[in-house]
């Protein structure tokens, strides 16, 4: 009976868990409008190849420039670790899918090493959803 006890104890456990995530994930900050908005939420369907989160939230962006009138984005940043394996190839990866913006004609993304990515940089969803918090 005691099993059962902490069993369903752990359940709900991971439930509210669960649910303060999705609440967390919705009350960010909102992005902002325009295409800034749009290359942001691009940026947050990306996501890192060993961490299951996106891009943008695990504070892989360093700098975000975007030239509305040219429709030219600028990115800076990181990898979690500089042995990562997609090392030479998520940089495309990434300028993909920023292309891919209506109102993008040209994305360009330099790989930079410092400063050294930090799990500082996440967000609060993202520490949630590797149960950091």
């Amino acid at each position: 009976m005691t099993n059962i006890i902490d069993w369903l104890h752990k359940l709900e456990q991971h439930e509210t868990k669960r649910e303060a995530q999705h609440e967390a994930e919705h009350e960010e900050a909102p992005a902002p409008d325009g295409l800034e908005g749009k290359v942001i939420a691009a940026l947050r369907a990306v996501y890192d190849p060993e961490l299951p989160v996106n891009i943008y939230d695990l504070g892989l962006i360093y700098a975000l420039d975007v030239d509305e009138a040219a429709g030219k984005v600028q990115i800076r940043m990181t990898l979690t670790a500089p042995g990562c394996p997609v090392a030479q190839t998520f940089p495309a990866t990434v300028e993909d899918a920023v292309e891919a913006v209506e109102g993008v004609h040209e994305a360009r993304v330099d790989l930079v090493w410092e400063p050294q990515w930090s799990k500082d940089r996440m967000s609060e969803a993202a520490r949630l959803e590797l149960g950091l918090l």
